[in-house]
């Protein structure tokens, strides 16, 4: 492992402006966005919609620092024979490849997750760094229980081996050259509201970061994907912005080694303007109470993504109008990054 080099990379990611898009949805995700859309998602349709976003050169050149793929797109090539991760490259971003093979039952508890993938990762790993990939993303899932599950749930064992797997998972990343993204993922899914979600994400965030020291992770070759400290969706009060903004910030300080490089948000759900206001209420806080010891930037899939298809929708003379939607979230976006984003500007552009 070249620990200068993983440091290089997870700096490039974060890089002051500028954040990660997440275009790694799964084949049963993006045919769901499709749907909703009305065009048939087949490897030919998923391909031309990426290549648009790719193609996007104010927004990939300015806003976007790396991309993050799905299997599928990181073999495959564009209309003119191009294979899509030069089109990542020739932008100056870099490209990085979804490993983790999505989640399944976690024996002995009833409605939580684990996430699969960990078995031939190391030989999985040394094609996709051949491919191009010069990160990864690896995500665990952990719910807020309500209901059925209780006030039980997490539970501390879902909370150890979902972190026990993201340390796995950076260890061999480092071992193969590729920076880690960790994504414990708190789910905004439920009732609870933000004082809940701070104390489990608190925990989540307290045990990853343990594993990965117990597992020898290098904290300057990674970047950490949390979600935000937010009231859950059917929570009847929910948290305004500078609440979001404040107990995030307090979580991020109580928990993340200044060591890591940066750390790049989930939206999670978020509508488009939330995910974007809150990001940008951080970084004024930040900057008001003194220089955090990270960047604090934007990994946004759905938050980046749900403006361009709509605006293209399959149809070809629309790549234009999708192109200019992505370029303007990835500016809204790369304002925030620097707490600069205000709510007039979504309203000038409309």
């Amino acid at each position: 492992m070249n620990l200068a080099d993983l440091n290089k990379i997870a700096l490039a990611m974060v890089a002051s402006g500028k954040g990660i898009l997440a275009a790694d949805e799964s084949s049963g995700t993006i045919k769901k966005r499709f749907d909703a859309i009305k065009v048939e998602s087949t490897e030919q349709s998923r391909r031309d919609y990426r290549e648009m976003l790719f193609r996007s050169s104010e927004a990939m050149r300015q806003y976007i620092s790396g991309v993050i793929l799905y299997d599928e797109t990181i073999w495959q090539d564009a209309a003119d024979g191009t294979p899509l991760v030069r089109l990542i490259e020739q932008s100056g971003a870099i490209p990085g490849i979804k490993v983790d093979e999505g989640t399944q039952a976690l024996p002995g508890c009833p409605g939580e997750l684990v996430t699969a993938g960990l078995d031939k990762l190391a030989e999985r790993l040394k094609k996709y760094y051949e491919r191009g990939a010069r990160f990864a993303k690896w995500r665990a899932v952990i719910d807020i229980g309500e209901g059925t599950g209780g006030p039980g749930v997490p539970s501390m064992t879902a909370i150890h081996v979902n972190a026990h797997a993201l340390a796995r998972y950076a260890a061999l990343c480092q071992a193969a050259q590729i920076v880690p993204i960790v994504e414990p993922e708190v789910l905004m899914d439920g009732g609870h509201d933000i004082d809940r979600c701070f104390d489990v994400t608190q925990r989540v965030l307290n045990k990853t970061f343990q594993e990965l020291r117990v597992q020898r992770v290098a904290l300057e070759g990674m970047i950490l994907k949390p979600n935000m400290v937010i009231s859950g969706k059917k929570c009847a009060r929910q948290a305004s912005v500078e609440e979001v903004a404040e107990k995030t910030i307090r979580l991020l300080k109580a928990c993340v080694p200044a060591a890591v490089p940066g750390i790049a948000f989930l939206s999670g759900g978020q509508s488009d303007e939330d995910a974007t206001a809150h990001l940008s209420a951080m970084n004024r806080l930040g900057g008001l109470n003194g220089n955090l010891p990270w960047q604090l930037t934007f990994s946004y899939g759905r938050a980046l993504q749900a403006a361009p298809q709509k605006a293209w929708s399959g149809k070809a003379e629309n790549v234009a109008a999708g192109q200019r939607a992505f370029t303007h979230r990835a500016r809204m976006n790369s304002l925030a990054s620097k707490g600069e984003w205000q709510a007039d500007l979504e309203k000038k552009a409309a």
